[in-house]
């Protein structure tokens, strides 16, 4: 099993920026991607960025050249930084962490953005 603990929501203007992280424990040497999705309200969970244990990174369009993952050294957390958030930025952001044997979720954290 692995658990994920994520933390940096909050409210911001439009305009600034915010680091979610996300630390794993359990069965961590198994880990192999690892990301972010964030659902809206009223909205389908959608990808926001990955990052593979290699360090290969993938973002969504609407994310790319604001958002950035980073995975530290022992690849036991992710990180993202949002840069010059909008208010369609806000959602609820979950951390992911990729198994062979399956997925896990983080509890999620709100993030808000206000015009």
């Amino acid at each position: 099993q692995v658990q994920l603990v994520e933390s940096g929501g909050g409210l911001v203007q439009a305009g600034g920026s915010l680091r979610l992280s996300c630390a794993a424990s359990g069965l961590i040497f198994s880990i192999n991607d690892m990301g972010w999705y964030r659902q809206a309200p009223g909205k389908q969970r959608e990808l926001v960025a990955s990052i593979t244990r290699g360090g290969s990174t993938n973002y969504a369009d609407s994310v790319k050249g604001r958002f950035t993952i980073s995975r530290d050294n022992a690849k036991t957390t992710v990180y993202l930084q949002m840069n010059s958030l909008k208010p369609e930025d806000t959602a609820v952001y979950y951390c992911y962490a990729e198994r062979t044997r399956g997925w896990y979720w983080g509890q999620g954290t709100q993030v808000t953005v206000s015009s």
